[in-house]
């Protein structure tokens, strides 16, 4: 039976990580260490641990490089790897120990967006199409051959929580018809070109800014490509907001300003407005932006990055 090493963290791996256990032999699943979470800085578990437990698989955190090299040499020997979203690089000598490599599920049509962030720089970007590559890792950032891949339309109020939920599904579905064949030798990998590529550069505290000076367009598909977490952020008022929801509004209000238009929240951005369907306040829960202005005094007011 096909043995495979599964390397993942986020809840987006745990569609494939289901897929490979129910069909080949899972010799081990290495995940990201435990985390100190929020003001408590209680320990969280990636995503990928909990599921694995559950599954009744190995499950691996080796904490750094050199440790995920050991731990690597030590499950060996297993036929192939596969990668989803797990957080480190794999260094040449790594990508040798399985037989048949490391296959590696990539949220984006590569190579449009190689790199950490493809579903969130895919939607600020404004693309109307993302997709699934299966590649074999070599070296590079996301430029090994490319075994398959398949598009979808991004949807016009997706976010990127909601489009990496379909990718993971599609990625599954995807590498588990693939593997037998490449293991085989019937399918051949095709090398990737380098015309297009574009980088999708880790998400940094900046990219999460909202401002007046956006246009529409680009205010709303900021939002959409942060939610739901780790969210865009907006000061609205002298009170920090995170910025879940977002759409076109017709409501003339000067840039820079917000006001309440009908039980909605409006802003005023470049050439045009927004309407705030959804935020939450710092220190606070989620909530309607119409939830947000119920009981306020105040029906209009400022907004800054």
């Amino acid at each position: 039976m096909t043995s495979v090493v599964f390397l993942g963290s986020p809840g987006a791996a745990i569609p494939t990580l289901e897929s490979i256990g129910s069909r080949f032999e899972v010799k081990g699943v290495i995940t990201q260490p435990d985390r100190a979470r929020g003001r408590s800085a209680r320990m969280v578990p990636p995503p990928v641990k909990v599921r694995a437990e559950e599954l009744g698989l190995r499950v691996l955190q080796p904490e750094s490089k050199a440790d995920l090299g050991t731990t690597l040499n030590d499950l060996a020997p297993f036929d192939v790897g596969v990668v989803v979203a797990y957080g480190r690089i794999l260094t040449e000598p790594m990508l040798d120990v399985p037989g048949s490599g490391f296959l590696n599920v990539h949220f984006s049509l590569l190579p449009r967006w190689r790199g950490a962030a493809p579903v969130a720089r895919a939607i600020m970007a404004g693309d109307m199409m993302s997709g699934v590559t299966i590649i074999r890792l070599e070296k590079g950032l996301d430029t090994g051959p490319v075994l398959t891949a398949q598009a979808v339309d991004i949807l016009p109020d997706e976010n990127a929580g909601q489009l990496t939920d379909r990718l993971a599904k599609l990625g599954a579905r995807l590498v588990v018809a693939v593997l037998p064949g490449y293991l085989e030798g019937s399918v051949t990998a095709t090398i990737q070109s380098d015309e297009g590529a574009t980088y999708a550069n880790k998400l940094l505290r900046d990219d999460r800014l909202l401002d007046q000076f956006a246009q529409p367009d680009e205010f709303i598909n900021r939002v959409r490509a942060l939610a739901p977490t780790p969210g865009a952020t907006l000061v609205v008022d002298q009170t920090l907001h995170k910025i879940l929801g977002a759409a076109r509004a017709s409501v003339d209000v000067g840039r820079g300003r917000w006001r309440e238009f009908d039980g909605a929240l409006v802003l005023g951005v470049t050439d045009g407005t927004v309407e705030v369907t959804e935020l939450q306040p710092e220190g606070k829960r989620r909530m309607s932006a119409a939830d947000r202005l119920r009981g306020r005094r105040k029906s209009s007011g400022e907004f800054h990055g």
